[in-house]
């Protein structure tokens, strides 16, 4: 059958029009495509607004509380349930300082809950920024972590020593070896520059570069420096300064001598011959006895005018040799 144009938009006109004037049938239609239904909200957690305030007129994305040592801060913790079933909420704080008024909350339909908890702060707290946590996990599920941040008010100090600087070599490379200590009460992320100079100048400059730890108050660090290619022959300064925030500055020494095995087994080797010569002489000595070698006492009784006898006239023999170098004497 032929497509006619005109057919077909009458077709579409009697179409509205039967929509338009049967609403009823079309609401029918649009309940039968299926939709998708929102998924109710579950409970939260969250900061308490301030008392007397409106629910929305002090939201707080975290707790902030600040204090001196030896204070008790306190504050509430909010959970709300929207939902047409009641909700049980287990609470805890993530460190020892933090104390909720109760460890498990049930939260009932459409109802909003307010726990209160405290924060303790020791009386020998350092000054300084603390974080934490509250945690509240649902039993049906769910979980969430309000922040909270803690300021220890008091005198701040920033103070770092570098200690136990020592230098040993292993081959064509040096090892610096030291210490860091954070002396105050703040957290430090220190910067350390390494110099060393020998007797004829400066062998070593390193700028100064920043760790990559932080190092917390009352903590020490041992820590290395390689330094490739130090001085084969030299008498060395090495000279470590930590610089930190707020001021912090140490610094020390220690001396490094770099002397080749050759340069110190010879003078070693000298001093050993020497030794040897010195001792032959004395053994020497000693086997002559008191009266001198028979050469000395040969000449003594001839120079006294003593006629050598047969035995004396071989003694001579012998003096004669001995002092030539060649006879039984020389062979010490």
């Amino acid at each position: 059958m032929p497509f006619r144009p005109r057919t077909a938009v009458s077709g579409a006109i009697l179409a509205t029009a039967a929509v338009l004037l049967c609403p009823a049938a079309a609401a029918a239609a649009a309940a039968a495509r299926p939709a998708a239904a929102p998924a109710p909200p579950g409970w939260s957690a969250a900061p308490a607004p301030g008392a007397g305030a409106a629910p929305r007129a002090q939201d707080r994305p975290f707790f902030y509380l600040e204090g001196a040592p030896g204070t008790v801060l306190a504050d509430r913790l909010s959970l709300s349930n929207p939902t047409g079933r009641t909700v049980a909420v287990r609470l805890r704080g993530s460190g020892a300082w933090l104390t909720l008024a109760s460890k498990e909350v049930r939260i009932p339909p459409r109802t909003r809950a307010s726990v209160p908890f405290t924060v303790t702060v020791p009386r020998d707290a350092v000054p300084g920024d603390r974080s934490g946590a509250l945690l509240a996990t649902g039993q049906a599920g769910g979980r969430a972590a309000v922040p909270l941040h803690l300021r220890v008010t008091g005198p701040v100090l920033s103070a770092l020593t570098v200690e136990k600087v020592s230098v040993c070599g292993a081959g064509g490379s040096a090892v610096i070896r030291y210490t860091l200590v954070n002396r105050g009460n703040t957290v430090l992320r220190p910067r350390i520059a390494v110099r060393a100079d020998g007797l004829f100048g400066p062998v070593l400059r390193r700028a100064a570069r920043t760790l990559s730890s932080a190092l917390a108050p009352g903590r020490a660090v041992d820590l290395t420096e390689t330094w490739p290619g130090p001085p084969a022959l030299d008498a060395v300064e090495v000279r470590l300064t930590a610089t930190a925030a707020g001021g912090a500055h140490g610094a020390a020494t220690a001396s490094y001598a770099a002397v080749p095995w050759g340069v110190l087994a010879a003078p070693a080797l000298l001093l050993a011959v020497a030794a040897g010569g010195l001792a032959a002489v004395r053994r020497r000595r000693r086997g002559a006895g008191p009266g001198g070698t028979r050469g000395e006492q040969v000449a003594r009784r001839t120079a006294g005018g003593a006629r050598p006898s047969g035995g004396d006239a071989a003694d001579a023999a012998d003096a004669a040799a001995e002092l030539a170098g060649t006879g039984p004497g020389a062979r010490g």
